[in-house]
């Protein structure tokens, strides 16, 4: 089990020294014992408040996060288990709204197990309200940053934590919908924990607490602070010469020594932080690295295949990428490199056709500039999906196919040695795409 912070605790850890301001809160008149007239609620409500010397079971306030302003809620697992009632929600919407009249980011520190008990559905309908209050933020172009501490089950984990843009999660924190009393008796309880979630892609990192204020100071920083130009294609690390037959362009970007993604990523980024997962049950690190770095001191974001066949995980977490990035008005770095979308019979179970189209719709719908670097190989259309249309550039050591030179031949019905002669008839060469039009230039 994780260590369990009070919510004043995990503010202390947090804030940048003498920054926190807690945040004025409505106040509510309610019946004795409540909404529903639960006996012995106000006696709880009392005993929670002498024990945690909280009056509800969230601290929402203003703070800065290694120099970034934002605005942290705090939930205190010590006040009825940090559960969500009216007066939970009152608080929550008054902070929401203040981020958005002072376009600051949002931080939802969780701890909760859930909706309070005693105020039954009026409890549960919190939910709603705080749902639509993240609506109106993320519509309002600021990003919200959750950490899941333990434990975060519920609706809880449903709106404020599942919710947000970036998922930061605490090492061994219960983290999952079902609670730990809800759950079936043979549920494996591994299931219901941050790893858990890091490994089935609804969580993006799990963070040691001596290392998380550093790592939300970064992601603070990043998605507030946004390049305003669409990004140059950074420079070949590879070959300079051009390659002389359409083969000898498909060898030199099949050579293992070529540079791949992670070299052109720590060249190109001073620092960067990665995404991990489609938020759909599925991660593909093998094959995409998704994030956001900084470039020249402002933000870029970045979705690059790694040189692997693209699973159905990765260009959903690209697609997720892409679109977190177009409502943050930060602009897309994509580097081209896969041998093509991953074709086999799991790959179709777990929508192929779908994903790679989520990424498609993505790139054609973004409004932020996308700047595209085609690096090896360009496989098909699980390579064009990530492809800027006007604004793509390929280096030296890459080439681009309607498909592999090898499948390209099966289809024709050329038998074996025809490849390399198919593959010169592709013109996949760098230099034939600049004179079809298919790319901008070489670098």
């Amino acid at each position: 089990m994780a260590e369990r912070r009070a919510a004043r605790e995990i503010l202390t850890l947090l804030a940048d020294p003498g920054t926190f301001t807690e945040l004025p809160h409505p106040t509510r008149k309610s019946a004795p014992d409540g909404p529903l007239g639960w006996q012995g609620y106000d006696a709880s409500r009392a005993r929670a408040a002498a024990r945690t010397g909280e009056e509800e079971s969230v601290v929402c306030g203003t703070a800065r996060v290694e120099g970034t302003p934002a605005v942290l809620i705090a939930f205190e697992f010590g006040f009825l288990g940090g559960s969500l009632g009216e007066r939970t929600g009152d608080r929550l919407e008054a902070a929401y709204t203040h981020a958005r009249a002072h376009r600051l980011p949002v931080v939802p520190l969780i701890a909760t197990g859930g909706s309070r008990m005693q105020e039954g559905m009026l409890a549960l309908s919190q939910l709603q309200r705080v749902a639509r209050q993240s609506a109106l933020t993320r519509e309002a172009g600021l990003p919200q940053i959750a950490v899941a501490r333990d434990p975060t089950t519920g609706g809880g984990w449903a709106t404020l934590g599942a919710g947000a843009d970036v998922v930061l999660a605490l090492p061994g924190a219960q983290v999952g919908f079902a609670g730990s009393r809800v759950r079936p008796s043979d549920a494996d309880p591994s299931a219901y924990t941050a790893e858990s979630q890091l490994a089935a892609g609804s969580v993006d990192a799990v963070v040691a607490p001596a290392e998380l204020k550093e790592t939300l100071g970064a992601w603070l920083r990043l998605l507030t602070s946004p390049a305003t130009d669409a990004p140059a294609p950074p420079a070949a690390l590879g070959g300079v010469g051009l390659p002389a037959t359409g083969w000898d362009a498909v060898r030199r970007a099949r050579d293992s020594r070529r540079p791949r993604a992670h070299a052109y990523l720590d060249a190109c980024f001073t620092r960067r932080r990665d995404l991990s997962g489609d938020r759909c049950g599925g991660t593909d690190p093998d094959g995409m690295l998704c994030g956001f770095g900084e470039r020249d001191g402002r933000t870029v974001a970045y979705a690059a295949q790694t040189g692997a066949a693209t699973r159905p995980a990765g260009f959903r977490t690209a697609a997720r990428l892409i679109r977190l990035a177009d409502r943050l008005g930060i602009p897309v770095l994509t580097l081209v490199d896969t041998p093509g979308a991953a074709n086999d019979a799991e790959a179709e179970r777990q929508g192929a056709g779908a994903a790679i189209a989520e990424v498609f719709g993505a790139v054609a719908a973004a409004r932020v500039p996308i700047t595209t670097l085609l690096i090896g190989e360009g496989g098909s259309g699980g390579a064009l999906a990530l492809a800027a249309p006007g604004n793509t550039w390929a280096t030296p050591d890459s080439y681009f196919s309607v498909i592999a030179p090898e499948l390209a031949a099966a289809i024709l019905k050329r038998p074996p040695q025809e490849v390399e002669a198919t593959a010169g008839q592709l013109r996949i060469r760098p230099q034939d795409l600049v004179e079809l039009g298919v790319v901008r230039g070489i670098v």
